[in-house]
């Protein structure tokens, strides 16, 4: 949470000049406080590791935050018990009259698949859509991001040679956004996708700003301008092993796919990876629930548009 100081401290100025977030007396003596309605839109076949890989960051805030997960109507889920997404998720027919602080879209394994060839492309476009009006804020990841992208801005999305999949190094560009308050410069960050999104074509829509880029790994953070919608191409929550078991799942399959770049110690898979970037995933989701989302929404939240 902020500090709270009185308005006219002389601190005030140099501490938000040194991008820490501050809150004055008469901010705080207005603020009401609500449970922020967060809703997941989860497109990942593992949903239960991928409900528990942002759960963990999103738990980790003072903040109250109510968290509801939401499943396609025009493809049911193969990969888990049907009981699980009864008793767990809603679909859009059932929430599509109320509104929410937050949003989050998933990625999905659908890399090499174009757009208007997944089965639900059309409902989730309709999601999308339905999220300018009734969502203060909403982070897309990996394929959530190149969906994202494509669909409000027409963004092609490019096929890579080989998949990216390892630890890279990423550089904030926006250093004095609040996005990145506790980042360091560089951060380390997942990654595993089989496409790319060209940075030209991010700086040509006057609406995006690049907030982080990798030499390596290409665009990996955008944002609009009014901070509404979040494209984030790495993978911060992932767990320690995650790159492992997909790595061991592309051998088993006959990929042969290449060792996670900068993974394992030695590049030696018989070796546990070490986590350099659980940091840097808790600071992005708590920045974003904390400074895009709980200090700018509305408190009551059918004004949200």
């Amino acid at each position: 949470m902020p500090i709270k100081i009185p308005n006219s401290l002389p601190a005030t100025e140099i501490l938000e000049n040194e991008n820490i977030f501050v809150m004055t007396e008469n901010r705080a003596m207005h603020q009401d406080i609500r449970p922020l309605n967060v809703l997941i839109l989860n497109l990942m076949p593992t949903k239960i590791v991928t409900e528990t890989q942002l759960l963990r960051k999103l738990s980790n805030t003072p903040l109250q935050i109510q968290v509801e997960f939401l499943m396609t109507q025009s493809y049911v889920p193969q990969h888990t018990d049907i009981s699980h997404l009864e008793s767990f998720y809603t679909t859009f027919d059932q929430i599509k009259e109320r509104k929410f602080d937050g949003m989050i879209i998933t990625g999905a394994p659908l890399d090499h698949i174009a757009y208007q060839d997944v089965s639900y492309w059309e409902e989730v476009c309709g999601i999308m859509d339905w999220c300018k009006t009734h969502v203060h804020s909403t982070l897309h990841l990996c394929w959530g991001a190149y969906a994202g992208l494509y669909y409000y801005y027409h963004i092609p999305t490019l096929d890579l040679d080989t998949k990216l999949s390892g630890i890279y190094d990423h550089r904030v560009i926006k250093k004095n956004s609040p996005l990145f308050r506790g980042f360091n410069d560089i951060f380390h960050a997942p990654q595993s996708r089989g496409i790319t999104v060209s940075e030209d074509d991010i700086r040509k829509v006057p609406q995006l700003e690049m907030m982080a880029t990798s030499d390596i790994a290409g665009v990996t953070m955008v944002k609009t301008t009014d901070s509404r919608h979040f494209f984030i191409t790495c993978h911060l929550e992932y767990d320690s092993d995650t790159l492992k078991q997909e790595y061991e799942r592309d051998l088993a399959k006959g990929l042969n796919p290449t060792i996670p770049y900068h993974y394992f110690p030695d590049d030696d898979p018989n070796q546990t990876p070490i986590v350099n970037w659980r940091s840097a995933g808790q600071l992005l989701f708590s920045n974003w629930l904390n400074y895009y989302v709980y200090q700018s929404t509305p408190y009551d939240i059918s004004k949200v548009d």
